[in-house]
């Protein structure tokens, strides 16, 4: 059988990881391979973004050896055998080779392993189970990943419903890497056994959820398998609010106008236009204030079949423009009006309001807003118009 040699890439090269390597392995006893998505993803010509590494060493021996070296190390999963290296370039993950002893759906105990097919056979997916040498590139695949690679095929190590029952998560990393990695018809065994285990997404905390409903909605186009999603009756148990017809015209709207995914903007599409169920639903999802508080603006928007935005500048004044931009291409509305133009800033202050004889005050509140409202309606104006504005208000010429 012909040897798979990893393509020589950019990461590969790095003086950095050489000098971990040998910190290591220094004997060049195959102690250490790179594994996951750095292999995958050179093998398929894309950038590489994270480094991880797989080793027999147990955690103990991993900081004592790059702690002889000058590496400094970080302890971020020693329970599951894992050390982070802080090197010049970037951080490396390195863990231990592992078997699981027992999961529950949501969490696994593992036990450290000296063998490599055990620690590629508690991965999910054939692709993610890819390991490479360091030294020659070598790919060493234990499950039959470089040929689904080859075909685009997305299938579970094993048993699918065994899989899934390990970690219910799955199941949307199933159609994260489906949408990103997969071609059609996928695999009959894994979508029938997502659709059979979607009930056990409920038992996962909010926090995973979201995770990973934003890392697909980050994908330049996760509509179809949204859709499929949603006809396995998986949307239903994570998001049933969801409409996943939203989804197609938005992407076609962003592509259209040159626009990077936004995954919270496509996430507000999904959600009707009610800014107390989108306050809510992102409460339940475990999103930052920041994020609850944009899902509610974007979905104040009109109604489906009520007509895009109006008012589009003072829209973007009022909702500020990342809010306003989403609306109007959810909406079908004409961003044309928010290119190449920045958001004014009000200069009228009270002082200048007492200096025409009002007292401080709620009177100067109140002249404050009604003076912004007219400059707003009549497209935001100079000084000099503000003036007139403000004396008309007064009633003074």
């Amino acid at each position: 059988m012909t040897e798979t040699v990893l393509p020589a890439a950019e990461w590969t090269q790095r003086d950095d990881l050489a000098a971990l390597v040998a910190a290591l392995d220094p004997a060049g006893e195959g102690l250490v391979r790179y594994v996951g998505g750095a292999v995958r993803d050179t093998l398929l010509g894309l950038a590489v973004k994270d480094i991880d590494m797989a080793t027999p060493l147990e955690p103990p021996a991993v900081i004592a050896r790059l702690t002889a070296a000058g590496i400094r190390s970080v302890p971020t999963g020693l329970a599951h055998g894992t050390v982070t290296a802080v090197l010049a370039s970037g951080p490396v993950e390195i863990t231990t080779l592992r078997r699981d002893v027992s999961t529950d759906g949501r969490h696994a105990t593992v036990a450290f392993s000296q063998e490599w097919a055990e620690d590629a056979a508690r991965r999910d997916f054939t692709i993610n189970a890819l390991y490479a040498d360091p030294k020659g590139l070598t790919v060493h695949d234990y499950f039959g990943g470089l040929a689904d690679l080859a075909t685009r095929r997305l299938r579970f190590i094993g048993d699918p419903e065994q899989r899934i029952r390990e970690d219910y998560l799955r199941i949307l990393r199933y159609f994260r890497f489906q949408a990103r990695f997969g071609s059609l018809p996928a695999d009959a065994a894994a979508e029938a056994a997502c659709s059979a285990l979607a009930p056990g997404l409920k038992g996962l905390s909010r926090e995973r959820i979201a995770s990973e409903l934003l890392m697909l909605l980050a994908l330049p186009d996760p509509a179809p398998t949204v859709a499929r999603m949603a006809e396995l009756g998986v949307v239903a148990v994570i998001l049933p609010e969801a409409d996943p017809a939203a989804l197609p015209p938005l992407i076609a709207a962003e592509s259209a106008h040159g626009i990077a995914p936004e995954p919270l903007r496509r996430l507000a599409a999904l959600l009707p236009a009610d800014p107390v169920a989108a306050e809510q639903i992102g409460a339940r999802l475990r999103l930052s204030i920041a994020q609850r508080k944009h899902l509610a603006l974007v979905a104040a928007r009109p109604a489906a079949g009520h007509g895009p935005e109006d008012a589009i500048r003072p829209l973007a004044y009022k909702v500020g423009r990342e809010a306003a931009l989403d609306r109007l291409l959810i909406t079908g509305g004409d961003i044309a009006p928010l290119t190449n133009w920045d958001i004014p800033q009000f200069p009228l202050k009270g002082g200048t309001i007492v200096a025409r004889g009002i007292g401080a005050g709620p009177e100067v509140a109140r002249l404050l807003r009604a003076v912004e409202a007219r400059w707003v309606s009549e497209g935001f104006p100079d000084d000099a118009r503000i003036n007139e504005i403000l004396g008309e208000e007064l009633g003074q010429p």
